[in-house]
């Protein structure tokens, strides 16, 4: 069982937590999915900054990243989570090429 994280924009939020379903049931991964703050409360630059630490741990305790580019979309975090992962040696799967 392969363990990824999964890494996308929050704006994807919803499909994220769909895709991390499908490839726990469907496709045996063990999935470690961002934290989600659907209620919109507000954090501090600390918690802001604890938050994207969890997030590289959790890239380093994957054997992937799971990469969510739903309509080609990528933004600069995770292009910067992207670098890191391959700096690692960690595979890369992008959802558009990923077939389920």
């Amino acid at each position: 069982m392969k363990t990824v994280t999964v890494c996308g924009s929050m704006r994807f939020a919803e499909a994220m937590k769909n895709i991390a379903f499908e490839l726990e049931t469907r496709h045996n991964f063990n999935v470690i999915q961002c934290t989600y703050n659907e209620s919109e409360k507000k954090i501090t630059e600390t918690e802001k900054e604890n938050l994207v630490k969890a997030h590289y741990r959790k890239i380093d305790i994957s054997d992937a990243i799971y990469v969510v580019d739903i309509d080609g979309y990528i933004g600069q975090s995770v292009k910067e989570e992207i670098e890191y992962a391959k700096g690692k040696g960690k595979e890369i799967i992008y959802h558009s090429k990923f077939s389920s």
